[in-house]
């Protein structure tokens, strides 16, 4: 017992074991003027994905202007005053017949209302006075002139008996139209051979067309009624006048069946105008560009039957 009270007694009254203390490291104050400062560089970060911006509005691409297809003269009131563009556009007043041209039938040109087609014939001295006679001048002669009859009355007898006996409904609108001409025709050729003067046969030139026409109107009733409508509109806008002025200068003033009509020609031309028009409404433009086609080769035909007059 002793023991452990003196021990406990020197316990307590000796100090505590000292620490270890690592020894101060000198630190080196650089001299004025020469503190060097060092730059930390970092890594470049990575931009932030372009997802995170906003994006701009797309830009709406503006609408392309729409085109209409051009529209040909006269299309607006139909094919009828169409192929009267194509008529003036074939008018040659220097020539005693249409020149030939493939492509007139696809163009037009502007033209004033009051031009009128001449059956692909254009007199030359229109103006002159009853009587006077110029060099070069435009000289029928009988023969040539019933030889024009002839081949005229098998062109009309064709167009006007397909259109009475065809069962395609659309010739039905033109039937007894008061156009028809084969009937008057033949009377004016009784009247020739009854003044001695021989009645010869069709020629090549009309048995061609007559042919022509046939064929056609079985094929494409649009280009057939082309033909059926320009041979009347040629007869009564350039056939009269050609008619006046054979009756001035070789049939002694005689007016021919050929040229009269029970009423006003021009009414019964527009009547079957309108008719072409409204029926035109139901056909594809690349009908109505087939018809302006067939009316320029109407006047070739009927411009070479014409020169038969002056042979």
């Amino acid at each position: 017992m002793p023991l452990l009270a003196a021990a406990a007694a020197a316990s307590a009254v000796a100090p505590p074991p000292s620490r270890r203390v690592a020894p101060l490291t000198s630190i080196r104050t650089p001299r004025t003027g020469s503190l060097a400062l060092t730059v930390a560089r970092c890594s470049p970060s990575h931009s932030a994905p372009a997802a995170a911006e906003a994006p701009a509005p797309p830009q709406e691409a503006k609408p392309k202007p729409r085109r209409y297809p051009k529209q040909y003269p006269g299309e607006a009131v139909g094919v009828a005053e169409e192929m009267r563009f194509v008529a003036m556009r074939l008018r040659n007043p220097k020539r005693t017949t249409i020149k030939d041209d493939p492509g007139a039938g696809t163009e037009a040109s502007d033209a004033s209302e009051d031009d009128e087609d001449d059956g692909g014939v254009k007199e030359e001295h229109e103006k002159e006075e009853e009587g006077e006679l110029q060099e070069g001048e435009w000289m029928p002669s009988m023969e040539g002139f019933v030889r024009y009859l002839v081949d005229s009355k098998l062109v009309f007898d064709t167009i006007e008996r397909v259109v009475a006996e065809s069962t395609d409904v659309a010739y039905v609108y033109f039937r007894k139209s008061g156009l028809e001409r084969s009937a008057c025709i033949s009377k004016d050729l009784e009247w020739f051979n009854e003044q001695g003067i021989a009645i010869p046969e069709p020629s090549t030139l009309g048995s061609t067309y007559a042919t022509y026409l046939t064929e056609l109107a079985e094929s494409n009733a649009p280009a057939f009624l082309s033909h059926y409508y320009n041979i009347y509109f040629a007869h009564i806008t350039g056939g009269v006048a050609i008619g006046n002025k054979i009756s001035k200068k070789i049939l002694e003033g005689r007016e021919l069946e050929f040229y009269k009509w029970d009423t006003d020609a021009e009414l019964l031309l527009k009547d079957a105008r309108d008719k072409l028009n409204e029926l035109s409404k139901h056909w594809t433009r690349k009908d109505r560009n087939l018809c302006l086609k067939e009316g320029a080769k109407c006047f070739q035909y009927l411009g070479k039957i014409v020169r038969l007059i002056i042979s």
